[in-house]
């Protein structure tokens, strides 16, 4: 299949929160419909799809959205797992298109764009949300592998990582050790995704996020989610757990 769906593995933990809508939503393009119009049937999003040929030439993606509120699609993973972000985590992908179009209209369309843009891009394509313990936190900051995933392993249990940027998802279709996400701590009152929802989105800025406040991580070295990992050997692997050469921005 061109789309790319069946190599999904929906069963593992990283796809938890988004088996249920993916895998509604894979079903209509299985049946034949593009990724837009199985995206549309599930009436779970602020937005509406329509197909990439509806962005106008010279456009940028993100004004269009924020103008239209419609979002481009192609048929492609990539999409697809946007269009998942778009019903699962509404109100902040609305707020990055909000932050987005505003920085655009303070400096137009750049060959390079400043701190704040890239951010938003990093944040949207790559990031993920970490509740935890701040021991965890420190460490990851600190990225104190061994203290974070072997010393530490029994507080993972208080813990919850949440995926969201759509590349990021759509990298782990076919999970590598080396696939990192852009952490963001996030402390909303309860663990359901519609608080880390809304928490979220309250809590985005321009500003803050043009101060980079994210951890890197590794995210096959999250407990449970790899069984190699069940190894303290694994995080022994420098390529990919690296030491903390730089002051942290977080």
């Amino acid at each position: 299949m061109a789309h790319g769906l069946e190599g999904i593995q929906w069963q593992t933990s990283w796809l938890a929160p988004w088996r249920e809508p993916g895998e509604r939503t894979a079903a209509g393009i299985n049946a034949g419909q593009t990724c837009a119009q199985a995206l549309n049937a599930q009436s779970a999003s602020p937005v509406q799809f329509v197909p990439q040929s509806a962005l106008p030439a010279g456009m940028a993606y993100e004004q269009f959205i924020f103008d239209t509120g419609q979002v481009p699609t192609r048929d492609g993973l990539h999409d697809f797992f946007n269009g998942l972000c778009w019903m699962r985590f509404p109100q902040t992908k609305r707020r990055l298109n909000q932050l987005q179009a505003a920085q655009i209209a303070q400096t137009g369309i750049q060959p390079v764009r400043g701190p704040a843009r890239d951010a938003l891009t990093v944040f949207d394509e790559n990031a993920a949300f970490l509740q935890a313990p701040d021991a965890l936190w420190d460490a990851l900051v600190a990225k104190d592998w061994h203290t974070l995933f072997v010393t530490l392993r029994p507080l993972w249990r208080d813990a919850q990582l949440v995926l969201f940027g759509h590349a990021l998802l759509e990298k782990l279709v076919s999970p590598r050790k080396p696939i990192t996400a852009h952490v963001y701590r996030a402390q909303p009152a309860t663990d359901s995704i519609a608080d880390l929802d809304a928490w979220v989105a309250a809590d985005l800025s321009a500003d803050k996020l043009a101060s980079k406040p994210f951890a890197h991580l590794p995210v096959l070295g999250v407990p449970g989610w790899w069984a190699d990992n069940d190894n303290p050997a694994f995080y022994d692997d420098t390529s990919v757990f690296r030491a903390n050469n730089r002051k942290s921005h977080v």
